[in-house]
């Protein structure tokens, strides 16, 4: 079997992982584009994640951010966790924004790695920062029985 080419590889994973991924489904998310270490989704927020204070919830932000770095660091058929995350809140999204988060992976080695997501609104106002920190377990990503 001839060995898939990174970009090709990183699209499948992506595929199988989203097909698996009820919570981003559910949440009106879309992946627009994958690459090794990378990964860009998008999400609209509605008026079921709007808070107290007329915003978007910190978690939707935080979930949206979280998807892209699973994405993005589960984008080389190693099944991959977070073993850390963090998320600084820059601007309040409102309802009908149109969000976009990017994750780059920064560093990876052996089992770890370290990616970061930045939130932007239609606008290309940034709304929040986040960081992941990511730990290879066993398995693959394209065939889920193989993961524990």
């Amino acid at each position: 079997m001839s060995e898939m080419d990174p970009q090709t590889l990183a699209e499948e994973c992506a595929k199988a992982m989203f097909a698996r991924d009820r919570a981003s489904q559910n949440l009106g998310m879309t992946i627009e584009s994958v690459a090794p270490g990378k990964a860009v989704l998008t999400m609209t927020v509605t008026s079921d994640m709007i808070q107290g204070h007329g915003s978007c919830h910190g978690g939707y932000l935080f979930t949206l951010a979280d998807s892209a770095f699973a994405f993005a660091c589960n984008s080389y058929d190693r099944a991959t966790v977070a073993s850390g995350c963090s998320i600084d809140y820059m601007y309040g999204a409102k309802e009908g924004d149109r969000l976009t988060a990017t994750a780059e992976e920064q560093a990876r080695g052996g089992r770890t790695g370290v990616y970061d997501i930045t939130l932007t609104n239609q606008d290309g106002r940034k709304v929040a920062l986040f960081r992941g920190r990511s730990y290879e377990v066993r398995g693959t990503v394209r065939n889920s029985e193989e993961t524990a």
